[in-house]
């Protein structure tokens, strides 16, 4: 890892782990750069690198402070690049549940045929759940995988985590996902659901995910109420 990203992500699970008093100014630059053993340049890259991601703001004259909902926030934030799955996402933070609106077995259409790199013979399942952090409307999944490549899923690996059963029972790894992310307006199960009013925007996650191998396993559409977290992209390019 990139040496401002490490001290970046350091920073950041002391902040999480309220190891800073929120009250006051993180330590500054040149003592953060002594601490790391590196220069106040590497120490302004992975600042400004958490204050992209909202954790923190600087005051002109102040220092640099931690943002008052920047604990609550983080525990729903989720990364573009990162492929763990809702209940590790929000491990230790809340807990997640699910409720289960179908579950079926069919054979795939030509579109998931396409995404999933798989002939209309093979069949694949078809999920449709919602999932509650503590007990209050979170998101909607539409999940479809090839029963081939995760078999034997059941209700009650759906009820829990799919992504663990497919890391800790089948030991499978996977390697990353193509993404779009858009906003969209809400249908009727985000309006049953999520109880989102006709006006509320609605944050819509389209993905394939990939095993290690290159075999894509999960074509998903997720959906995600306007004010429960936000998906962070972080781009930074420095130059030398």
């Amino acid at each position: 890892m990139v040496k401002y990203k490490n001290i970046a992500e350091q920073i950041r699970n002391r902040i999480i782990n309220n190891e800073y008093d929120a009250s006051k100014p993180l330590p500054d630059q040149e003592r953060l750069a002594k601490e790391f053993g590196t220069s106040r340049v590497t120490i302004i890259k992975a600042l400004n690198l958490l204050s992209i991601e909202g954790l923190i703001y600087s005051k002109q004259g102040s220092g640099t402070f931690i943002r008052k909902n920047a604990l609550q926030m983080s525990k729903l934030d989720s990364r573009a690049d990162e492929y763990v799955g809702v209940t590790e996402q929000i491990k230790g933070n809340g807990t997640i549940s699910s409720v289960i609106i179908s579950f079926n077995v069919r054979f795939p259409t030509e579109e998931e045929c396409e995404k999933l790199m798989i002939t209309k013979s093979q069949p694949i399942y078809d999920i449709i759940r919602f999932r509650l952090l503590n007990e209050e409307p979170f998101l909607m999944e539409h999940t479809i995988m090839p029963v081939h490549v995760i078999p034997n899923i059941t209700e009650e690996i759906l009820n829990k985590s799919i992504y663990q059963y497919i890391k800790n029972d089948l030991g499978l790894t996977m390697l990353g996902a193509n993404r779009r992310i858009r906003a969209d307006q809400p249908d009727e199960l985000d309006q049953q659901y999520l109880k989102c009013t006709e006006r509320d925007p609605v944050l819509e996650v389209i993905q394939v995910v990939y095993l290690d191998n290159g075999v894509p396993f999960e074509y998903s559409r997720t959906r995600h109420r306007y004010d429960m977290g936000d998906i962070l992209v972080v781009d930074m390019k420095y130059k030398n």
